[in-house]
């Protein structure tokens, strides 16, 4: 289900005030590269992040058909300041070369002028055939009344447009190639357009690009589509000012959409990547983003330069996608399903941000760099590879409206899980911190993280049912592998959490599976491999530290509450590693550092928690 609503210009909400900026147009005017107010929002709380690439598309506009083009094609024959015609359905007035009527029209040659399309509710295909169309006054190529503007590039040809160094502020035509109807680009050709003034490709109604090598560069957007922008193959290059793909329709919720099913597409943009007013979906393909300069370039003024923008949902269920962003990598208003795509982000800011749902059903998603990796009110894993590298929090479910606990209930918590001190320790609701409506939850899969904040975070509640998740956190004390301010509960699969010792959270004395906490008297360092070992000597878990370890959290079906178990170092890990946990070890000549018993918390835990962001 999803819901859009209307919100005034001033807001007094932070969040809204961003999340109003997806989806209104820097391409209106002549020179704009940076983003305005919108007109519309998304509830985040009302979008259902279970929804696959095909549920949404279903509840989108259908995405238009490209016309049959096989008839006979009148030839027009461009002669540099005008043109010559084979046949009818033409007028040529010195260098403006007008269609007047359905059909399919070959052109060829050289036009310093333009070519206009005025055919009314009319189907009108276009065979660049080697075509080179330059105007100094206007776009290229305008289909100013058409019901479906057909390009098609023909076989074995380049063909180039470039269009004039400015439009007036309020000019309904401002690309170099426009169609007031639906645009269809298609044909085996190539095809390099110059947008100097605005845009590159723009359509008013839906942009379907079928096949071709396209080459784009834009001083705004590169390729731009009001109800949709649909790519089922072709090979897209844009390079663009503003945004590279776009599609902002903000008034009809079935609008304002990027599908793309197949092709490869690579962007580089100095605003965001792909800006949909309502979702992405990817289901095949390959799209590349390098959006605002990249994760180690900081954002400039009110630009936004974000890799992959979404107002409602973006689906990534298939294909391959790589962004490397300034700003966040992938961003939505409402929520974000992994279901099956193999993704790579590197960010400025979050690798991946929802202010609704983040939900991993499938696939692989890597953040090779952010500050925090993965953010969301809702964070689920229920199938898939996620690993997680930070300079601050790896895993964040924050976001939203939060309730508070009392500070007793606070206390007790905290000093149930922070080593006996009262309101203290870090554990949940620790020191009377707010408890939100938020929520990281694993119930399969695979997570590694590696953050020089806090790990695992949420402020809200926190479980784990299935799946392995390994933590490789901060070695300052200022932070913690583990951090959640509410009920922090196990039940199933496997964790392990390796941190500072400053401020230690585990999960609750009620979780259901076992677990173990030490606290060492020094940190050991990185590259040490550690052995825990059960009252019979039996190896349960090795692990091989990533950095300064000084305390260890780890819970399996191995570990059964009330049991002392033992911390080694030494030893030795064999077989496949899982962010350093290893598949299977032996004790050899481990020394023990720790005993333990399971469900207990780690004496002398942290005096008091920092708020999460």
């Amino acid at each position: 289900m999803r819901l859009r609503k209307k919100v005034v210009a001033a807001v007094s909400s932070l969040v809204l005030a961003t999340a109003v900026l997806a989806g209104c147009s820097s391409g209106d005017t002549a020179t704009a590269t940076t983003e305005v107010a919108a007109t519309s929002t998304v509830d985040a709380a009302t979008v259902d992040g279970t929804q696959d690439a095909a549920a949404v598309l279903a509840a989108d506009k259908k995405a238009h058909s490209a016309a049959d083009t096989s008839s006979g094609a009148v030839e027009i024959a461009l002669t540099g300041s005008s043109a010559t015609v084979s046949g009818d359905g033409v007028t040529v007035d010195g260098n403006t070369v007008t269609v007047t009527a359905a059909g399919t029209y070959r052109i060829s040659g050289q036009l310093d002028g333009q070519i206009v399309v005025n055919a009314p509710d009319a189907t009108v295909t276009l065979i660049l055939d080697g075509a080179e169309i330059s105007s100094t006054t206007t776009a290229a190529i305008a289909a100013t009344e058409a019901g479906q503007l057909v390009v098609r590039l023909a076989d074995g040809t380049t063909s180039t447009l470039s269009d004039a160094s400015s439009y007036a502020e309020d000019a309904d035509v401002n690309a170099a190639l426009f169609s007031a109807g639906d645009l269809t680009i298609t044909g085996d050709g190539k095809l390099t357009v110059t947008g100097n003034g605005n845009d590159g490709i723009a359509g008013k109604d839906g942009v379907l690009v079928e096949s071709g090598t396209i080459t784009v560069t834009a001083k705004d957007d590169g390729l731009r589509g009001k109800d949709y922008v649909a790519v089922t193959g072709g090979t897209i290059t844009i390079t663009a000012g503003g945004d590279g793909v776009k599609a902002d329709n903000t008034e009809d919720a079935d609008s304002g959409y990027v599908s793309v099913s197949g092709g490869t597409i690579t962007v580089t943009s100095g605003g965001d990547g792909v800006d949909a007013a309502t979702d992405i979906v990817v289901t095949e393909g390959t799209l590349t983003v390098e959006a605002g300069g990249g994760h180690g370039t900081k954002p400039t003024g009110d630009t936004s330069a974000k890799g992959l923008k979404s107002g409602v949902i973006t689906v990534l269920e298939g294909g391959t996608i790589a962004v490397d962003a300034s700003d966040d990598a992938v961003h939505t208003d409402g929520a974000v399903h992994f279901n099956g795509a193999t993704v790579t982000v590197a960010s400025g800011d979050d690798g991946v941000h929802a202010e609704g749902q983040q939900i991993i059903d499938g696939g692989s998603l890597e953040v090779t760099a952010a500050v925090e990796g993965l953010e969301a009110a809702e964070f689920v894993l229920n199938d898939g590879t996620v690993r997680v590298t930070s300079s601050d929090d790896g895993i964040n479910g924050a976001g939203g409206t939060s309730t508070s606990e009392t500070a007793d209930q606070g206390g007790q918590q905290g000093g149930q899980q922070g080593g006996g001190f009262p309101g203290g320790g870090g554990g949940p609701g620790g020191g009377g911190e707010e408890v939100g409506d938020f929520s990281v939850t694993i119930n399969g899969g695979s997570l590694v993280i590696d953050s020089d904040g806090d790990g695992l975070d949420s402020n809200g509640v926190a479980s784990i049912t299935g799946g392995t998740v390994v933590v490789n956190g901060p070695e300052g004390n200022g932070n913690g592998a583990l951090d959640v301010n509410g009920a922090f509960t196990v039940s199933g699969g496997t964790l392990l959490a390796a941190g500072s010792a400053g401020m230690v959270v585990t999960p609750g004395a009620d979780s259901a599976q076992g677990w173990i906490s030490a606290t060492l008297d020094s940190a050991i360092a990185a590259g040490t491999t550690v052995q825990i070992t059960d009252a019979g000597g039996a190896v349960v878990a090795t692990y091989v530290t990533g950095k300064s370890v000084q305390n260890i959290t780890f819970s399996s079906s191995k570990i059964t509450s009330g049991e002392t178990y033992t911390i080694s170092t030494g030893g030795t890990a064999t077989g496949t590693s899982t962010g350093g946990l290893a598949a299977s070890g032996s004790l050899g000549s481990a020394t023990g550092v720790a005993t333990v018993t399971a469900g207990q918390a780690p004496a002398g835990g942290g005096q008091g928690r920092r708020g999460g962001r």
